[in-house]
């Protein structure tokens, strides 16, 4: 993406989406700014799963060879009972045969390194941390282009479309967290209720999550999952659960009916469509977002950004709507307590 300084653009919010915006545009020739609430980037070590065609977005974006620098390839997954029995293979093969390359998990620090290395110019960076957004009309009127990628709780959305469209509970809480050895057993495994993820993230360690209907201390999430098959109580029980993340999952909901406003507003990630992580797709949802964006606004000019926001909004509404959509059912599906139904056809599932 080549291009020349035509444009003045601020992005709030440094999540993925909006530096991955960030780096594309400034790779583009615009003067951009980042606003970010928050006084530092977040930096827990959460893995992120990139699939092939968000990996080529990385690529066009620039930050391609630095993300798989540091990424590992996701490969022989399987989902289990909590007895340890297969169910089904996770569909990681498929993917690598149809893109030729494999899915690919990247710590969080790793992946916002590497955007942020695009973004910077030489001994600069466009952030601007601690900094709260409110009048967001008049942040738009002093630039030519405003992207809201301040995630599932955005105030630039509800103030371009109100409250109908808000985060809503999908009835679970998750717990994350990562240990320092490699498990031999990657994938998932679904209980009653209940769910167990496990992936490799980089060399000596393991990242894992977990998904139950409550659960307000570790040693209630290890009780509800102790008899599970190896490595699930030896991952909860070896790891210093102060390093442990808890959330509450959710959801936007209903869908909006654009991801972009007033001619020059935009709005990128969980911002435009916050979604359960069953599908493992909100970065790779985010950064696909971003690269549309800066491709479309690139390919249109400062002087016709409607038409390129239009274009964009045709580009990856319906699509990054449909993948939340099939997230939001596939927690209703893995979460359910009537496991035979749901294990007969699991193993309907080809291998």
């Amino acid at each position: 993406m080549d291009g020349t300084a035509n444009g003045t653009a601020v992005v709030v919010g440094a999540g993925v989406g909006g530096l991955a915006t960030a780096a594309g545009l400034r790779r583009a020739g615009w003067s951009v700014t980042v606003l970010e609430r928050r006084t530092a980037l977040e930096r827990y070590g959460t893995a992120f799963g990139i699939h092939p065609t968000a990996q080529a977005a990385l690529d066009r974006l620039g930050a391609g060879e630095e993300f798989r620098a540091k990424a590992v390839p996701y490969r022989g997954a399987h989902i289990r009972t909590p007895e340890g029995k297969v169910l089904a293979s996770l569909p990681l093969e498929r993917i690598e045969r149809k893109a030729g390359r494999p899915e690919l998990l990247v710590s969080r620090p790793y992946l916002v390194d590497a955007l942020v290395a695009v973004a910077a110019g030489p001994g600069e960076s466009p952030i601007r941390f601690g900094e709260n957004v409110f009048d967001i009309e008049a942040l738009a009127s002093g630039h030519d282009l405003l992207v809201g990628a301040d995630g599932i709780n955005s105030v630039v959305r509800t103030a371009c479309f109100g409250e109908r469209s808000r985060p809503r509970h999908a009835g679970s809480v998750a717990w994350i967290g990562t240990a320092d050895f490699e498990s031999e057993v990657y994938g998932e495994t679904w209980g009653s209720g209940r769910f167990f993820g496990i992936t490799p993230v980089e060399p000596g360690r393991t990242n894992w999550y977990a998904t139950v209907p409550a659960a307000t201390s570790a040693e209630e999430l290890r009780d509800r999952f102790e008899g599970w098959h190896d490595p699930i109580p030896r991952i909860l029980g070896g790891t210093d659960p102060s390093a442990w993340i808890r959330y509450e999952m959710r959801h936007l909901h209903p869908d909006l009916p654009a991801f972009v406003h007033a001619g020059n507003i935009a709005l990128v990630g969980d911002a435009a469509h916050a979604m359960t992580p069953n599908l493992g797709q909100g970065a790779c949802t985010a950064i696909l977002d971003a690269e549309a964006l800066v491709r479309s606004v690139v390919r249109h000019g400062r002087t016709a950004l409607p038409d390129a926001l239009r274009a964009y909004d045709s580009e990856r509404r319906r699509s990054a709507q449909r993948v939340a959509l099939a997230s939001r059912k596939l927690h209703r599906f893995m979460s359910t307590t009537r496991t035979g139904p749901r294990d007969a056809l699991l193993r309907l599932l080809p291998g």
